[in-house]
């Protein structure tokens, strides 16, 4: 049964109209070779800019697959995502939502301002290698709305080799056709206001030897080279490609190199140096023409998307399109794309307010009160997480309690719900309670942060701080597992 999805209140919808507000996007795509993480990610995250993003979204392909490797990384996060994760929550960014499928791996961070406002997260994954049974190529993908915007993220791996370019477009076509998502406004990944088409495509550059190709990326002479880039070729002739934006490659092909070095290939294949690695985008094109349309539905559905896009416009700007030659731990150097979303939110209310209730502490039991702000449809699923502030994932809880289970009291307006002390951290520290809602696959509302007190019982019976830090960290430990 599909559930309905949550409408604007018309305070919401005024506030909509104001002026836009712009987002920064940092994404990053990188071939990993099946390497382990390196040691400092600064410059590739641009942790030293003076501008911080307000997304993150990084698609790698090829992370380790090996048997073990891959089995012990689906109970414990993949050593990548792990890095990430240390790297960027002490900068208080969350990763909303991940998606892994053998090889490919699509992560989503948000700073937490944002997180109750990024709702309706739904993934994706289509199989392209060995007949479509085996996920080492294909595509992986984040379906969202923030503040309103359908966004769709798509990380591909697409077929390799020189005369394989139109196999590509076509495993490109058939992952765009397969992919579906729950919901009225955005079924197809083209139903979304905005979609980023990125990862490993694999396309190389044509008819140019090896000598003029070198010689041209030598001299930075790059433009030289775009006219037989076999993407910029097949856009020529294929349609969906043609709706799709990308910045100038005014860097280094990307592949392939040797490990640990800037040097091209000098293994006895000597591969010609390509653009394999890209960021695109496409903006919704504008609703067509009412005339012409047969069925009052199909003319509802343009005059919707006609009023959509004038209430609430969106534009992007790409204000960075580089590759990173720091990194040799692949024979492919990762590409770095940074954005400016300007929009104007359709929401910034949160669906719930929530806070706790009095003192925290694990030597009693306490009450999480919350209210609804806007309507959204609830399930017997929907939780409140204990967060530590600085909390790495939606799954990184201390604790959690199921709302409906354990509400003891409510009335219109205002729910409590209980959480039992025997939950409750005995160390403390400082926390937020998360509503995270089933239906919608998200956190839609943080209450401000709290102190939870050290638990004085604990203290009395002769546990040593050290001992109840270590107690909490292996119990914080089993709850991300």
């Amino acid at each position: 049964m599909e559930e309905e999805e949550e409408q604007p209140s018309e305070v919401e919808l005024k506030k909509g109209r104001d002026e836009g507000h712009k987002f920064r996007l940092h994404m990053v795509t990188w071939n990993v070779a099946t390497a382990d993480p390196p040691n400092d990610v600064t410059s590739l995250l641009h942790l030293d800019s003076p501008k911080s993003p307000d997304l993150y979204v990084i698609g790698l392909q090829e992370v380790s697959a090996a048997p073990l490797r891959f089995l012990s990384d689906i109970t414990f996060d993949d050593s990548w995502s792990q890095m990430f994760m240390s790297v960027l929550a002490p900068r208080k960014y969350v990763m909303v939502s991940s998606i892994r499928m053998q090889g490919l791996l699509l992560l989503f961070f948000s700073k937490l301002e944002h997180i109750a406002f990024i709702r309706d997260i739904q993934t994706m994954y289509t199989r392209t290698g060995l007949f479509g049974y085996w996920g080492n190529k294909g595509g992986v993908s984040i379906h969202l709305s923030l503040y309103g915007h359908v966004l769709c993220f798509l990380n591909c791996h697409l077929a390799a080799h020189m005369n394989y370019a139109s196999e590509r477009v076509d495993e490109f076509e058939y992952i765009m056709d397969s992919q579906t998502f729950d919901g009225k406004k955005a079924q197809r990944i083209v139903d979304h206001r905005l979609v980023f088409w990125f990862g490993d495509l694999n396309f190389r550059i044509q008819d140019h030897g090896m000598h003029f190709v070198r010689n041209c990326i030598n001299s930075q002479n790059f433009k030289l080279l775009w006219s037989k880039d076999q993407l910029n070729m097949m856009k020529q002739k294929e349609q969906i490609l043609q709706e799709f934006e990308e910045g100038p490659l005014d860097f280094p092909p990307t592949y392939k190199f040797d490990l640990n070095s800037d040097t091209y290939d000098s293994s006895s294949k000597k591969r010609k140096p390509a653009w394999t690695d890209r960021i695109l985008w496409r903006l919704r094109p504008k609703a067509p023409p009412i005339i012409g349309q047969d069925d009052d539905e199909s003319k509802s559905d343009v005059l919707k998307q006609l009023d959509e896009d004038e209430e609430f416009p969106l534009k992007i700007r790409q204000d960075l399109y580089t590759s990173n030659m720091e990194y040799g731990v692949s024979d492919h150097k990762p590409v770095v794309g940074v954005f400016t979303l300007e929009l104007r939110k359709v929401y910034d209310t949160p669906l719930v307010r929530l806070q706790a209730e009095g003192d925290w502490s694990a030597d009693i039991d306490a009450l999480v009160i919350y209210s609804r702000l806007q309507p959204f449809s609830s399930s017997a699923w929907d939780w409140v997480g204990l967060y530590k502030v600085g909390f790495r994932s939606v799954s990184d809880y201390l604790t959690y309690t199921w709302v409906k289970d354990d509400e003891v009291a409510f009335n219109e307006e205002i729910m409590q719900v209980y959480v039992s002390k025997e939950e409750i951290p005995v160390r403390g520290g400082v926390c937020v309670l998360c509503y995270y809602s089933n239906t919608l696959q998200c956190i839609i509302g943080i209450s401000e942060p709290f102190k939870v007190h050290e638990s004085k019982v604990a203290l009395e019976e002769g546990l040593l701080p050290e001992k109840i830090n270590h107690l909490n960290q292996s119990v914080a430990g089993l709850n991300l597992q």
